[in-house]
Order: structure tokens, then C-alpha cells, then sequence
């Protein structure tokens, strides 16, 4: 059946199923099981006006349970201020798309320019780019622009601490981009210097990905990583959740090649998964080989402050086949979001609202080893995240905190990975203990 809002003659279709090798457009989806394909009408409602569609909609969310939120891995609840989202709305900023005409755009070339200037001091590197979709799309860049750097080198380890759902999206990206993954084994919760020197030295490494803090939670010294990297001619890639390093050690000091991550956790709502930002920050010889834009300022003819689209490789857009990277657009109005957050908290907001997560953290990990069911699974240091082992029924005890109105961390096999943000009170803590202990 034809649409007036289909632009494909019949022409088309044949044409294109005969490209396809398939005589009809059943013949597409011949793999699907019959089983499970979907029979029936459509129950579509009837037209309702604004005021019903409204309430159908109010009437919807009302069956959601919201829960205080202990859980983490990648995703945090942080507060957001409300004026972000009203700045945020503002038809400038919704309707932007990419700002290829410098005169016409300068409102988000110089929130863009914002946004460069302050991840490269968060992360403590030379250059930021504008920017990536989140954090494990932007891991996986930063793993293609080593290959691309190393030129014959085509091996990337990847610590075992490590994101699992980071992972799996390295793998979709070194699928077919010719490139080898290989694990550094998790020795005591964290990643050995030891181990990972071994495994440089079978030669052909372009690249060291690492996380910090790791999966576990846990803060990892990563000294001698940056020197053992730079010998065998391999980057060190650090991949940190964004608000962390408002007080820990930056990638810049660790001497990374890389900075990766997800700004998420820069007052971003978790809002069901996204839109998120990803950031991707490097060394200035790295430049050329960084994905998406860089926003610079400079002077117009009037000695008046301009910005313009400094740098973007133009193999994105007609070398396709010879780019290190295919993404072209940049989630710019979550960029704004997070040049908006950290605007308002300043540093010392930014250093403030880490110290009350990891004070209520420490606080939580505290009580739950009192009640005597808990322990930490690694006695190592810890920032706002940490894994603890349970010697209950760990089911039993997750849909215990889903009664009581708490999502209860991250379940292992064996226990939980808690995480705790500035929202989280002691009144909320001391509720999850309290259940905890039954």
C-alpha cells in the first residue's frame, strides 16, 4: 500500500527488491519467526483533544514508581538546577543545528567554545572536542583514533575493570574496523602495572584504555601507566565519570594521551537512559586525529571576539572511507547543559557537591558494615561508589529496598555496587541500612 507521505513509486519498491533478491516486501523479514509476528489491528485510540490527551498522559505517569536512587555504573543522580532547563528551552537553542555559517551562529559556537574551555581544565588536557553522544560511543572513538595513530598497530587492552556495557560497545566498533581487544586481567579489583607492562611487551599495542574510578568503584593508581604506554609507542586512554574530577587526580596528571567519559554525571537527569554527552579530550599532537569539531575564537575585521569552526576533518563528510571517525553531528544542546551546570557551580561547587557524594558514600559503606551481612568486596579506596558482598539472599533483599521506595544499587552475583550522589540524605541512608539489617 502507497502513502502520499512515502515518496517510492511502485518502481522503487520493485527495483529495490530486486537489488534485495526478495519478490516481495514479506520476503524482507522471512527470518523473523511466524510465531512471533504481530497479527492483529492496531488498537489505536480515537481523536481526543488536548485537555483528554493530557490527562490520559498524567493518568500514565501516575503508574510509575519513583524510587530513591542508590544505583549507579555509569549513571548518577545528581541534582539539577532549575534554571538549566529553562535556559535550555529557549527556541535558539532547540532549534540549533550544526553551525556551519560562523556569522549566523555565534550564540552556539561560543557556548561550544565555553564547553571546550572548561572539559580541557576539568580533564586537565591540551584540546576538547564538541562533543560525542556519550561516554562508551566516545571510549570507542578514543580506541579508533589510537589505532589510527599507531598506523600499523592494531591491538587496544582494555582493563577488566572496565564498564562491562563499555566494553560490549568496544567490541560492536572493533567488529569491523580490523582491530584486536584484549583484556587486562582484574587482579585484586584493579589493573597491575606489572600485568599490563607484560602484555606491552608482545608488541603490536596501539592503545591502553583504563577507567577511573573503575567499575568497582574504586579509585586506582595509575602511576608508571602513562611511561610503560609511551615505551611501546601505545596512548593511554582514560575513560572518568566528568564530576569526579572536580577533586580527583585528572587524566592530565596521570599523563593520558586520552581523556574519555560521559558528562552525564555534570547535572544531566538520568531522564531513562538519555540524551547524555559524551567528552573527548587529548594532546595537542593529537588533534588531527580527534573526531567531530573544535570551536576557536578569534578576532572579525572590527577587532571585535568571534568564534568559528576551527578544525573538522573533512574526510567525515567526502572521504568517508578514509575517516577515523564518521560522526558529524555533536550533541550540542547537552553540551550547553553541562557549560550551563558547571557555569553555575563554579569550582567550587563542582568540589563541593563531590565531597557531599563521597562523604555519603563512605557514610553508607560505614553502617552497612555494622549490621554485619556486608563486606567489601575490595579493601581499596573508594570515591561515591563501592561494591559491597552480601551473605543473604541478594533478591530477596533488592525487592525488599523496591518495597520500601529505594532502588538498591547495582546487584552482583554476590552483592551490590552502591553509588551515592548530593541528593541523597542521611535520612535515606539510614532508611536503606534499616532495611539492609532486617
Amino acid at each position: 500500500m502507497n502513502y502520499k507521505y512515502f515518496p517510492h513509486t511502485e518502481e522503487d519498491l520493485q527495483a529495490m527488491m530486486e537489488k534485495a533478491g526478495v519478490e516481495s516486501l514479506d520476503g524482507l523479514y522471512a527470518q523473523i519467526p511466524d510465531a512471533i509476528r504481530f497479527k492483529g489491528d492496531y488498537e489505536l485510540p480515537l481523536g481526543a483533544s488536548e485537555m483528554e490527551v493530557r490527562q490520559a498522559f498524567e493518568l500514565l505517569g501516575s503508574q510509575n514508581k519513583q524510587l530513591t536512587c542508590f544505583a549507579g555504573m555509569g549513571v548518577y543522580d545528581h541534582y539539577t538546577p532549575s534554571v538549566i532547563p529553562s535556559l535550555l528551552q529557549r527556541s535558539e537553542f532547540l532549534t540549533s543545528y550544526t553551525p556551519y555559517q560562523a556569522e549566523i551562529s555565534q550564540g552556539t559556537l561560543h557556548y561550544i567554545f565555553e564547553y571546550q574551555s572548561m572539559m580541557a581544565e576539568l580533564t586537565g588536557m591540551d584540546i576538547s572536542n564538541a562533543s560525542m553522544y556519550d561516554g562508551t560511543t566516545a571510549c570507542a572513538e578514543a580506541m579508533m583514533m589510537a589505532v589510527a595513530a599507531g598506523k600499523k598497530q592494531n591491538k587496544v587492552l582494555v582493563s577488566g575493570c572496565i564498564n562491562p556495557l563499555t566494553f560490549e560497545v568496544l567490541k560492536t566498533y572493533a567488529l569491523h574496523q580490523d582491530i584486536e581487544l584484549e583484556v587486562l586481567p582484574v587482579e585484586d579489583g584493579i589493573t597491575k602495572l606489572s600485568t599490563l607492562k607484560s602484555q606491552l611487551s608482545t608488541g603490536g599495542v596501539a592503545g591502553v584504555i583504563v577507567q577511573q574510578p573503575n567499575v568497582y568503584g574504586i579509585v586506582e593508581d595509575f602511576t608508571g601507566f602513562a611511561d610503560a604506554c609511551h615505551e611501546q609507542k601505545a596512548l593511554f586512554i582514560m575513560d572518568s565519570v566528568a564530576a569526579d574530577l572536580a577533586v580527583l587526580k585528572t587524566p592530565g596528571e596521570w599523563g593520558a594521551d586520552i581523556a574519555v567519559g560521559d558528562g552525564q554525571s555534570l547535572g544531566i537527569p538520568m531522564q531513562f537512559g538519555g540524551p547524555y554527552v559524551g567528552y573527548m579530550c587529548c594532546t595537542e599532537k593529537l588533534i588531527r586525529k580527534m573526531p567531530g569539531r573544535i570551536v576557536g575564537m578569534t578576532r572579525d575585521n572590527r577587532d571585535q571576539r568571534a568564534f568559528v569552526l576551527t578544525l573538522q576533518a573533512r574526510e567525515q563528510h567526502i572521504r568517508r572511507q578514509k575517516a577515523t571517525s564518521n560522526i558529524c553531528s555533536n550533541q550540542s544542546l547537552m553540551a550547553l547543559f553541562v557549560t550551563i551546570y558547571m557555569s553555575l557551580m563554579g569550582k567550587q561547587g563542582l568540589k563541593e557537591a563531590a565531597e557531599l557524594s563521597y562523604a555519603g558514600a563512605h557514610y553508607l559503606c560505614d553502617e552497612l558494615l555494622k549490621t554485619g551481612r556486608f563486606s567489601l568486596a575490595y579493601d581499596k579506596p573508594f570515591f561515591n561508589e563501592f561494591y559491597v558482598k552480601y551473605d543473604g539472599d541478594i533478591d530477596t533483599l533488592y525487592q525488599r529496598f523496591i518495597e520500601a521506595g529505594i532502588l538498591g544499587g547495582v546487584r552482583f552475583e554476590d552483592g551490590f555496587l552502591f553509588a551515592v550522589t548530593e541528593k541523597r540524605t542521611k535520612e535515606e541512608i539510614d532508611k536503606l541500612v534499616k532495611m539492609a539489617a532486617l
